[in-house]
């Protein structure tokens, strides 16, 4: 029987459908820019939110309506959930999904059990895949939630929880070559501190690195091509995250050599956490190579914490798109939807509704991100504010040429610099408004 019987497979239905389950601007056979829709967005369903969230929040418990659970954690009732999971993504037509250990398989009694539970889970995943197509974009270790990590995992003052980790991670490596994951992330969910007076701060960022390294040894051994990748966020659960930003992470892998072993993982909400822009954080990441994947969600402009609403602001997904394309596409990553229905959006249908309005949003973004580039205004209002930098003391600067004696000398021959131009921010922002009608 299915689980949404009232829902049909969701068809792209154009600009002009008044059907609330139906794609107005996501049309993955749509080439954009060379490529079909469905190759620039790569769009993928987070397990964790979509089919093991119950809508609780800090205030709460959860309210969502779940006719196929049966309350338990059981293996059961998460072999049974991936029938729920693949039926879902099959209707939306989602090429790939994400997961945790945890969200699809039950801790067992020990970690031989929960290891074997794992992959019972994981064989039913993988004759899903193979029967619809669907793909893993990348799967992950749930390094936070158990009582073990109240201290972090690979940064615990524990050594047994740091083992204890390793051993988690050194499975989930396992599956998720086995399930052609093409990414793997490490999010340090409480790798950080409360306290300073109870942290040795240096000690745990080695302990990291450490940990790390040995995940990338393993990767070689077993012969696993995923791209690895560490995802940003600056607080919660900890009062600070060492993984605080795209800089913070960037200056951690340079400073422990695993930055040509890695990229980021960019998720809006942890963006805006850290008091940037998801645009700023993810040009940061593309300027330096390291934009790897993208958690496409948003946060509550007036809530403090990491809400995981789905996104629909068209500036923010046109900005998004705009560097994807500008770094030639998102691929081995794509857009992972980490983002969870409101609770008071309860019914199995909201999920439908939520993801279609996410898709279109980010698709209607693309088209405006190529427009943008076809017309190559800020192309050419980029390249008249550089000018000066082209050609003469500019271009001797970048190249090397020009030490402070050849720059106190030029300046005091020609007595004062050239006049500065306007940076015309409110025209740029009006020609920007142009393309979103």
């Amino acid at each position: 029987m299915p689980y949404f019987p009232d829902v049909p497979k969701v068809k792209y239905e154009g600009p002009d459908s008044k059907n609330p389950l139906a794609f107005r601007h996501y049309n993955p056979d749509e080439v954009v820019e060379g490529q079909p829709m469905r190759d620039h967005l790569r769009f993928a369903v987070a397990y964790w939110h979509t089919f093991r969230g119950t809508g609780g929040d800090p205030f709460g418990p959860g309210c969502a309506v779940r006719p196929w659970e049966d309350g338990t954690d059981s293996l059961e009732m998460a072999l049974k959930r991936v029938d729920v999971a693949f039926e879902f993504m099959e209707k939306l037509g989602v090429p790939f999904y994400c997961f945790h250990d945890r969200d699809v398989a039950p801790e067992g009694k020990n970690l031989a059990e929960t290891n074997k539970n794992l992959d019972a889970v994981a064989r039913k995943l993988k004759d899903a895949q193979n029967r619809t197509g669907i793909k893993l974009l990348w799967g992950t270790a749930n390094l936070f939630s158990n009582r073990r990590f109240v201290h972090g995992a690979s940064t615990s003052p524990n050594a047994d929880v740091f083992a204890y980790a390793a051993a988690q991670v050194k499975k989930m490596l396992e599956v998720n070559h086995d399930l052609g994951g093409v990414n793997y992330v490490f999010w340090g969910g409480r790798e950080g501190y409360v306290n300073l007076y109870n942290t040795d701060l240096k000690r745990e960022l080695d302990h990291f690195a450490k940990f790390l390294h040995m995940a990338v040894e393993y990767k070689r051994k077993i012969g696993h091509a995923a791209q690895f990748l560490i995802e940003p966020k600056p607080k919660e659960p900890t009062t600070h995250q060492y993984d605080f930003d795209c800089a913070t992470c960037m200056a951690f892998l340079k400073t422990y050599g695993l930055d040509r072993e890695f990229k980021f993982n960019v998720e809006t909400n942890h963006a805006t956490l850290a008091g940037h822009t998801m645009f700023h954080e993810v040009t940061y990441a593309a300027a330096y190579g390291m934009l790897g994947s993208i958690d496409a969600n948003r946060g509550d402009e007036l809530i403090g914490w990491d809400t995981d609403q789905f996104p629909t602001n068209l500036y923010q997904t046109a900005q998004v798109m705009l560097v994807v394309l500008g770094q030639g596409g998102i691929a081995p990553g794509g857009l992972n939807f980490d983002a969870k229905v409101r609770r008071e959006s309860f019914e199995p249908v909201d999920l439908f509704h939520a993801h279609v309005g996410a898709m279109d949003a980010f698709a209607q973004g693309l088209k405006i991100a190529a427009a943008v580039r076809k017309d190559g205004v800020l192309r050419d209002l980029l390249r008249q504010r550089y000018a000066s930098w082209d050609a003469g003391i500019g271009a001797d600067i970048e190249g090397g040429k020009a030490k402070f004696e050849e720059l106190e000398a030029y300046m005091l021959k020609k007595g004062e610099a050239d006049p500065n131009t306007s940076g015309r921010q409110e025209m740029i922002e009006n020609i920007i408004n142009r393309y979103f009608r």
